[in-house]
């Protein structure tokens, strides 16, 4: 038997491996009390039977603001959404901006919990590279909060201030 799958972070199991839906060149919105929230595409979204994840390919979304307002785009080559826990994993050629604090973050993995609003990269050694008004940060242990709006590194870090 064999098969290919997006789930990439386990081995699956023989019974676990095959998709229940695949949808392909997908477009989904999410609203919340009535307001779009979240505009997602991707190139396939795969999800399980009995599992509150999801898993995606060449994806591309948008987040909205509560005035309806595109407050945060991004991109990934790979994306895994556990909605129960509110936590999303991003894989591969992420590049995120922020429109509020005009601020562009790049990485090759990092991990959403929306319920905390804390963005974090996966492994304490995984680069992220942050670029605002000139600045360019590179560093590792990487950690940001959507709620104060603040970032740091415990680990080394490098970087470049462009003055004019």
């Amino acid at each position: 038997m064999s098969g290919c799958s997006l789930r990439y972070e386990t081995v699956p199991v023989v019974t676990d491996s095959t998709p229940e839906f695949v949808f392909s060149d997908a477009k989904m919105r999410r609203y919340r009390d009535n307001l779009r929230s979240v505009e997602l595409t991707a190139g396939t979204i795969e999800q399980y039977k009995d599992s509150p994840s999801s898993y995606a390919q060449d994806v591309a979304f948008v987040a909205f603001n509560d005035d309806g307002e595109p407050e945060t785009e991004g991109s990934c080559d790979y994306l895994h959404a556990d909605t129960d826990s509110e936590i999303y994993g991003l894989y591969g050629g992420i590049n995120l901006f922020s429109r509020k604090n005009s601020t562009n973050v790049s990485a090759e993995r990092l991990k959403w919990n929306a319920k905390s609003e804390q963005l974090i990269g996966s492994r304490a050694s995984d680069t992220v590279r942050i670029e605002k008004d000139g600045t360019v940060i590179t560093g590792s242990g990487f950690s940001a909060s959507g709620v104060s709006g603040r970032f740091m590194f415990t680990g080394s870090v490098s970087g470049s201030i462009e003055t004019e």
